[in-house]
């Protein structure tokens, strides 16, 4: 059986969502009776060996349930993943990135794209097809923008996560702190095999307060399901 260890990245200021909401950051907001953090976590734990959690720095001495690691974020997502990576031992074949602000995703998410890169893949995420109409608008300003094509979204998709990736792969596209909006893009780039499996609904990624409502409807209905 492969060793796997979870890294749940939180921590991103989340300026979108509107940095803070009765002083707390976005993924420390409640949602369906506990934090982001806390379902993200819970959910890694269930489905991997051992979690790293990186936050911000100011928060890097608060103690946190379920994880086996704290650790401070970097100024990007990269270098965040990067301090996860620090962290993980000796022995571990795979390693799943998490954003802890996709909340509503499962474990058995988790669980799908770790068995994608035992049966051989470099890395497997979740991904599900483009319902919306896709208009490319180059230039966006405090009006809009002006449409110069619409995309055909036939075989495009939203990607999500959480991603998996063996440990070895991971850590070798990070080795020149090379940047991007997820970790897959480094591996695809380097020529490895990714792989997308299906998505959920329930991990859509919180980054407006709105999409807060929508996640936490979803994970109301998983507990009242699951009992979880």
């Amino acid at each position: 059986m492969a060793r796997t260890w979870a890294i749940v990245l939180a921590a991103g200021l989340g300026t979108r969502f509107g940095t803070e909401i009765d002083g707390v950051t976005k993924v420390w907001a409640p949602i369906a009776g506990r934090s982001m953090v806390s379902w993200s976590v819970d959910a890694a734990r269930r489905a991997c060996d051992g979690v790293t959690l990186v936050v911000s720095a100011a928060m890097v001495h608060q103690p946190f349930d379920g994880v086996d690691a704290v650790v401070a974020g970097g100024d990007s997502r990269s270098a965040s993943v990067r301090a996860g990576l620090e962290t993980v031992p000796d022995g571990v074949d795979v390693v799943v990135c998490h954003d802890a602000a996709r909340p509503g995703a499962s474990s058995g998410l988790f669980g799908a794209v770790i068995s994608a890169v035992g049966a051989g893949a470099d890395a497997a995420v979740p991904a599900l097809g483009v319902s919306d109409t896709l208009k490319r608008v180059p230039e966006w300003g405090e009006g809009g923008g002006v449409v110069s094509g619409t995309v055909d979204r036939a075989g495009l998709f939203a990607v999500q996560t959480p991603q998996a990736f063996g440990r070895e792969v991971l850590a070798t596209v990070h080795a020149d702190q090379a940047e991007a909006t997820d970790d897959a893009a480094l591996v695809e780039a380097a020529g490895g095999t990714v792989v997308a499996i299906p998505g959920e609904a329930a991990a859509h990624k919180v980054t407006t307060a709105a999409d807060l409502v929508i996640v936490e409807a979803l994970l109301r209905a998983r507990v009242a399901d699951d009992g979880l």
